[in-house]
């Protein structure tokens, strides 16, 4: 993903760049075709190959390429030749631009259909919600001043951020900058509109007011006067602080189309005008009483809708909460060894692997492996597991977690853009600039709501100009200004985007990473999801689960025979058993004359006696008695563990069984699952009768077992043909056909980069509760936008009529241009607001 701050250096490369010295650029290239471990090697060694690369690291997790090169002596078309000569596709690369004064959905279809009738482009997706436009472009046909140029030529300019901006967070990113800048701005035109509008308010009533009534009767040259004035000064008003309406509507009429800016610019406009000819030329009216000014409603309405905007600008920045809490984890130094000496440099010079020493309370700046040293580190702020996680040598640590209690060190792995916090900004970031399928709907409606509304206002005035009671001429030109204000296309077009935008900031939060909008909507229509056995309802690998002694022997002696003998394995089983004997403290003996009996089991000499432990097969050869072990095997088998014979000097001594234990949280996270009325089903390739095992365990009547790796994405589309819509959650490579068939694919995040990379949502923590947590977030994520549809469709819906007239004849009753304003600015405050709403949603708290 390309820095959104347009420099020259990213102008000219078109990816993702920042200067690391007068000769050398960087740019990010997305690659594609790479399938096996040695893809990467192979074309980083054909990049480095190109004369000018000083490095470059092809990260196959991201499909990305890292490079650095000279730019006097090396272009990206070369970089991108070098990739595509070994056989692989490169060419694109995506950037983030904000964009000014963006406020309603016929802007975001501007700018995207011009973006995407760009040379080299290939898509663009605009969004409210982020103030923003995501473009995915081929940068050897085009730059950064030419998706500029396309910008501008849809009337909007791309937001500029000042060299540095900072806040009491830190630095702000270019969107909050130009958010922070435009809402400043927004706010001092309020404050000047406001304070004209006071008197301007009072002196536009005379008869109203007690004194000015006989100081300026009706009729006479003072109070002409003085409106008069009135005019002049409303004058700064109408062209500074309502500035934005006539620039957007500007903007808009060059491409022959209308918005927001269209509506507000015509009302209050007309609005003026005739204020202007009641005042120059009262002799032009028939009576004197409609010789009235509306100067009020110009600067009141201007006022009014400026404020909505600059209110709706902060909350909106409030919807991105979760991104800014995100960047916010990322440490500003480390503290590295170099040359046998501790020293503290800032975190974009950590090399991969860099020693880093990382103390008690410190942040972990980058990813990496601990090589010493040992400590609780609080991970809750990736994951959402809010309990500490004890991390030893060998243990793995993510970026932005919070070292608690010891000290250790750790040898760094991935840096810079490549870690796992690096990853999740960017994938949420990715996300909330996307678009939920119902939004298209939207956007499709929007480009017809703001004609409809000029149309139905001049019908408005000129059935009440015809038809109206007198005097009709101000009826009608009040009905047609406030018709015109009263429409808010901005709070459709808002609906969507900022419920989207919180929720998967929620998401985010919860360890949950929801790659799209079209993800998030499908995830709350599921009605069945398919779980992969291994991995996923287990913990994916064997542990030792049971011990039955035999003629009058005990546990220990059994465990601490079977566990010397494995000492040294490599077989999962064997570890297993090791491990088993290891966490209750057994000390383990040399085994001697140790042989592997293929397809049977093991056998050696423990301290003085011959052991074998091994399966039926292997006992029977031996010619020992199976017979003392009664029904402890048939049980230990009905529960789909793996069970094992021991043999003491050809006697039969006892049991050990080994299974892939269901994780502590399964039950749970299905029971849940059941609660919220989705079918759980599980997928496996075991026999059926470990397969039902487990499955009764968690509590899952429908098995799918014996179903080779190639036919899972078979039985996902077998669900689908039922007429259900199907999520699937798996971890490993095998299931990544079948993430990809499935409506929404779920990938555990410490499962393989292949499954994540199919998946359309990932859970960081790699537990089933995600998936609960995920699905309910979707919920009322799904919920807050039709609540805010049903309010902007219903808000438009009544307020229309009600501004064209409709209730006069019945009741008398017709809306002030000042209402209307008033209404019309804070309906869109009133639905950001909403979807704000959704911060402080809670999933539902399982605990095992």
């Amino acid at each position: 993903m390309m820095d959104a701050t347009p420099t020259a250096t990213a102008a000219r490369a078109g990816g993702d760049q920042r200067s690391r010295g007068d000769r050398t650029d960087r740019v990010d290239l997305s690659v594609g075709g790479m399938t096996c471990p040695h893809c990467p090697a192979t074309i980083e060694k054909s990049l480095k190959a190109v004369a000018g690369v000083k490095e470059a690291h092809v990260n196959r997790a991201n499909a990305l390429a890292a490079i650095d090169y000279d730019p006097e002596h090396a272009t990206v078309s070369d970089l991108l030749q070098a990739i595509r000569s070994v056989g692989y596709t490169a060419g694109t690369a995506k950037i983030r631009i904000p964009i000014k004064h963006m406020h309603c959905a016929s802007c975001v279809t501007r700018i995207e259909l011009a973006l995407q009738m760009a040379p080299g482009v290939v898509s663009a997706h605009a969004s409210l919600g982020t103030g923003a436009v995501d473009v995915e472009y081929q940068p050897e046909q085009t730059d950064f001043n030419a998706l500029r140029r396309a910008i501008e030529s849809a009337g909007h300019k791309v937001a500029e951020p000042k060299p540095v901006t900072e806040s009491a967070e830190g630095v702000l990113s270019p969107e909050d900058s130009a958010q922070r800048e435009e809402y400043r701005s927004l706010m001092r035109k309020f404050w000047f509109a406001a304070i004209i509008a006071v008197p301007v308010m009072a002196l536009s009533y005379p008869d109203l007011v007690p004194g000015l009534r006989d100081w300026m009767p009706a009729g006479s040259e003072t109070r002409r006067v003085v409106w008069g004035l009135l005019g002049v000064l409303s004058i700064p008003v109408l062209l500074w602080s309502g500035s934005q309406f006539f620039t957007g509507m500007w903007d808009a009429l060059k491409h022959r189309s209308a918005n927001m800016h269209t509506l507000i610019a015509i009302g209050i406009s007309a609005a003026f005008l005739y204020s202007i000819v009641a005042v120059a030329w009262p002799d032009l009216f028939p009576k004197m009483s409609l010789a009235e000014v509306f100067w009020d409603v110009t600067d009141v309405v201007v006022a009014l809708v400026t404020l909505g905007l600059a209110l709706e600008l902060k909350a909106k920045g409030r919807t991105s909460e979760a991104i800014k809490k995100l960047i916010g984890l990322q440490a500003k130094t480390a503290r590295v060894v170099r040359e046998d000496k501790e020293i503290d440099v800032p975190v974009e010079e950590v090399l991969v692997g860099d020693i880093v020493v990382v103390r008690p309370g410190d942040k972990v700046p980058v990813d990496g492996e601990l090589i010493e040293g040992m400590s609780a580190v609080d991970e809750s702020m990736l994951t959402g597991e809010s309990m500490p996680v004890e991390k030893g040598v060998g243990d793995e640590v993510m970026g932005g977690t919070l070292n608690k209690t010891g000290s250790f060190k750790f040898k760094a792995t991935k840096v810079g853009k490549d870690t796992a916090l690096a990853n999740i900004i960017r994938m949420v970031k990715d996300a909330q600039g996307s678009k939920a399928p119902i939004q298209r709907v939207v956007d499709a409606v929007s480009g017809y709501f703001v004609p409809s509304v000029m149309i139905l206002a001049i019908l408005s005035f000129v059935a009440w100009y015809l038809f109206g009671p007198e005097p009709r001429g101000i009826y009608a030109v009040i009905v047609f200004v406030t018709t015109l204000i009263i429409a808010c296309p901005c709070a459709l077009g808002l609906a969507t985007p900022t419920s989207l935008t919180v929720g998967i900031g929620k998401g985010a939060e919860n360890g949950i990473l929801i790659r799209s909008g079209d993800a998030l909507q499908t995830s709350q229509k599921l009605d069945a999801i398919i779980l992969d056995k291994t991995g996923t309802i287990t913990r994916g690998e064997p542990a030792l689960t049971d011990v039955v002694p035999t003629g009058g022997r005990n546990e220990d002696e059994i465990l601490h025979l079977a566990a010397s003998l494995e000492r040294g394995s490599e077989h999962p089983l064997g570890e297993a058993i090791v491990k088993g004997a290891e966490a209750r403290n057994l000390t383990l003996a040399n085994a001697e004359g140790f042989a592997a009996i293929p397809g049977q089991g093991v056998g050696g000499r423990i301290d003085g006696h011959d052991i074998l432990l091994g399966n039926a097969k292997l006992m029977r050869e031996r010619n020992v008695a199976l017979d003392a072990f009664g029904k402890d095997w048939e049980r230990l088998a009905g529960e789909g563990k793996t069970p094992m014979y021991v043999a003491i000097d050809g006697s039969p001594a006892g049991l050990v069984a080994v299974a892939d234990t269901v994780k502590p949280d399964s039950k749970l996270a299905i029971e849940a699952l059941k609660r919220l009325g989705i079918e759980v089903v599980m997928l496996t390739g075991d026999n059926e009768r470990t397969a039902k095992a487990i499955a009764r365990q968690v509590g899952i009547e429908r098995v799918l077992a014996e179903v080779l790796p190639d036919g899972k994405a078979h039985e996902v589309q077998k669900l689908q043909l039922e007429g259900k819509t199907v999520g699937m959650l798996g971890d490993g490579i095998n299931d990544a056909p079948a993430l990809a068939q499935a409506d929404v694919g779920f990938a555990i995040g410490t499962g393989t980069d292949v499954a994540i990379e199919a998946s359309d949502v990932t859970l960081i923590k790699g537990s089933l509760i995600g998936v609960v947590t995920a699905i309910e977030i979707s919920r009322a994520t799904m919920r807050n936008v039709r609540q805010n549809l049903i309010g902007a469709f219903g808000y438009n819906a009544l307020g229309l009529p009600v501004a064209m007239g409709v209730l006069y004849p019945f009741l008398g009753l017709l809306l002030s241009p000042i209402i209307a304003a008033a209404a019309m600015a804070f309906s869109s405050v009133t639905v950001v607001t909403n979807a704000n709403r959704l911060r402080f949603f809670q999933p539902e708290r399982i605990s095992p």
